[in-house]
C-alpha cells in the first residue's frame, strides 16, 4: 500500500509542458506592454539625473578648491561630450584629474536653452555659453587645448570666476530634443536648470512647471 501511495503522488508533482508554457506566454506578454512604460520613465528621468551629476561634480570641485588651497576648475566639454575637473597646479601645467561622461547629445542637450522656455527670473542670470578653449590642459602627459567648453573656476575663498577671472553667475540646463540636435524640447516638463551664483558659490536646482521655472523644494 506504501508503494501505491508513492507512485501516486510521484505522478502528481510538478507542472505540465502545456502549463509551463502558458505561464511563459504569460510572462512574455506582461513585457511586452511594460517594457515602453520603463524606457519613457527612464528616458523621463534623464534630464534630472544629469542635473544632479553636474551639481554633485560642482560641489565636489569647490570642496577640492578649499582643501587644496588652489584653484580648481570645471569645464563641460562638448567635443568629448563631458564634465573635465581640472587642478590648476600653480606653476606646474594643469592637469586633468577626473572625466565624467555625460548622455548623448541626441537624447540630452546642456549647450543652450530649449525653444519656448523662460529662463529662471530670478535670478536673470546670463545663459551657459561655449566657446574654443584657450587655457588647455594636461591629459596623460599631452596638451588638450580647443575642445567647445564651457568653464567655471573654483577658488579657495569658495567663488567661482571665469576664466578672465569675472565672478560667474550662470544658467545651465539640461533637457531632451525632440529629435537629434532640434531646440525643440520633447517635453517642457522635463527641463531642468542649474544656477550657479559666482561670488557665493552656491547652486540651485530647478524644475519647468510647464510656464516657468519653479525652485527645487
Amino acid at each position: 500500500m506504501t508503494g501505491q501511495l508513492s507512485k501516486f503522488r510521484s505522478k502528481s508533482v510538478g507542472f505540465s509542458v502545456v502549463e509551463l508554457l502558458v505561464v511563459l506566454g504569460l510572462i512574455a506578454v506582461m513585457s511586452a506592454i511594460s517594457l515602453p512604460y520603463l524606457i519613457n520613465y527612464k528616458k523621463g528621468y534623464k534630464s534630472e539625473d544629469q542635473s544632479i551629476k553636474i551639481m554633485d561634480l560642482m560641489r565636489e570641485v569647490g570642496q577640492l578648491a578649499l582643501t587644496r588651497r588652489r584653484t580648481m576648475r570645471m569645464e563641460i566639454d562638448l567635443t568629448d561630450n563631458a564634465i573635465i575637473v581640472i587642478d590648476e597646479m600653480g606653476t606646474a601645467a594643469d592637469t586633468m584629474i577626473k572625466k565624467v561622461p555625460l548622455e548623448k547629445t541626441s537624447d540630452l542637450r546642456v549647450d543652450v536653452i530649449p525653444a519656448g522656455v523662460a529662463k529662471p527670473n530670478p535670478p536673470n542670470y546670463a545663459d551657459i555659453a561655449f566657446a574654443a578653449d584657450t587655457v588647455g590642459h594636461q591629459r596623460n602627459g599631452t596638451t588638450v587645448i580647443g575642445n567647445n567648453v564651457w568653464a567655471a573656476k573654483f577658488k579657495s575663498d569658495g567663488s567661482v570666476v571665469s576664466n578672465s577671472g569675472i565672478p560667474l553667475n550662470v544658467n545651465i540646463y539640461c533637457w531632451p530634443p525632440v529629435s537629434p540636435g532640434s531646440t525643440t524640447p520633447r517635453n517642457k516638463a522635463e527641463v531642468r536648470a542649474i544656477t550657479l551664483a559666482g561670488l557665493a558659490g552656491a547652486v540651485r536646482y530647478w524644475k519647468y512647471t510647464g510656464t516657468a521655472f519653479a525652485p527645487y523644494q
